[in-house]
């Protein structure tokens, strides 16, 4: 992930919850079933059997509070790091190179990340695939549904800066053939999620 990409997402990590909540810029938008996703997403991953958990590119913690087990959050964002540890008073939030993870082989039983791999272009994607693996057991991937596509987005902050971010959606099969063909566990309107 490229430097403007790590700016962006540090430069968002105060507000990064209000889409995941439906606020401030996010309030306006037409999200139908948007509430109902996200709670079956919560639940899903609290579902989950405890486990010696990582999740790369946590952001605030968001969905790495809804984890059961010994449970590690890890971003690039220092302010994401504070604030997801905010959420985790069982488990660590720490900054973190999703490329070079500082933890020994099979160091964890399951490797999680959310809205992480669909902002991952070409060797990034091979570059993060073969840490998380190298690192954990399990991987399962979270990311935005619907038609397969890619693109460049320009995206507004509140301080009305504007980043230019790569994005992509998966459809289930799609994401879980490019992991190597492993389990859908879930595919909405909006959040696909993929176990390989």
């Amino acid at each position: 992930m490229d430097l403007a990409h790590r700016e962006y997402y540090e430069a968002r990590a105060r507000e990064y919850d209000d889409w995941w909540l439906g606020r401030g810029l996010f309030a306006a938008r037409e999200r139908p079933g948007w509430g109902d996703e996200v709670r079956e997403l919560e639940r899903l991953l609290a579902g989950l059997p405890p486990a010696r958990t990582l999740d790369v590119a946590c952001g605030t913690g968001f969905l790495t509070r809804c984890l059961r087990g010994l449970v590690v959050g890890l971003d690039q964002s220092p302010t994401s790091v504070a604030l997801a540890q905010r959420r985790l008073p069982d488990g660590v939030a720490m900054v973190g190179d999703a490329f070079a993870l500082p933890f020994a082989d099979r160091a964890f039983e399951r490797v999680i990340t959310g809205h992480f791999y669909g902002h991952l272009a070409g060797a990034d994607r091979e570059r993060f695939l073969a840490e998380a693996h190298r690192v954990g057991d399990e991987l399962i991937v979270i990311d935005s549904a619907g038609e397969p596509r890619e693109e460049w987005q320009e995206r507004a902050l509140k301080d009305g800066s504007r980043h230019r971010v790569y994005k992509r959606w998966f459809s289930g099969a799609g994401l879980a053939a490019e992991l190597g063909g492993h389990e859908v566990l879930h595919e909405g309107d909006w959040f696909v999620v993929v176990r390989a």
